[in-house]
């Protein structure tokens, strides 16, 4: 299975960012995302991580859930993503860098994923292809205002990772909503 996310904010001790997802405290948080994450991601799964995995200054606090989670890793840079933690999350951790932003195909799907929402299509034309994205931190799946871009990020997905099933799923509920 092949799963997507983003804005994890591992570590990230403000309550504008654990408090709006519903926790108490920032280990509170960090317990629940990596309890959600290996709810659904089993060990051979694939799992995107488009960026902002994580902040501060208490590694512990990382390794606590990166080190236990479920799945090869690949992640995007995000705006938060330092040299310094990229490298670790590389060389501690063993996720694969994929850089600030990548193509990928799935059957006859093309993506465009990245860290920012980014316009790569106009309309209904069926040659452009879908924006996987996070940063905004949006409840909503798909970015308002802004064509083809849908929201992968734990706050559109109750703190889960999101299927690539699951996203092309809604995009075609999305479609039939818009041709009715």
């Amino acid at each position: 299975m092949i799963y997507f996310t983003a804005d994890l904010h591992i570590g990230h001790d403000r309550d504008f960012i654990w408090k709006e997802r519903g926790f108490s405290s920032i280990e509170e948080h960090n317990k629940e995302i990596f309890k959600r994450w290996n709810e659904v991601v089993k060990p051979g799964d694939t799992v995107y991580i488009l960026g902002d995995l994580a902040m501060g200054q208490d590694e512990a606090a990382w390794d606590s859930v990166f080190l236990n989670l479920n799945g090869i890793i690949y992640f995007l840079r995000g705006n938060h993503d330092s040299k310094r933690r990229i490298d670790i999350y590389k060389n501690r951790y063993g996720f694969i860098d994929l850089g600030c932003a990548s193509f990928w195909k799935y059957k006859k799907k093309d993506f465009y994923l990245s860290h920012y929402p980014t316009l790569t299509a106009y309309g209904e034309d069926e040659k452009f292809f879908w924006n996987l994205s996070g940063h905004t931190h949006s409840i909503d799946k798909f970015e308002k205002g802004k064509d083809k871009v849908y929201n992968v990020a734990v706050d559109a997905h109750g703190c889960y990772p999101v299927s690539i099933e699951q996203i092309i799923q809604d995009i075609h509920e999305l479609n039939k909503k818009e041709t009715l």
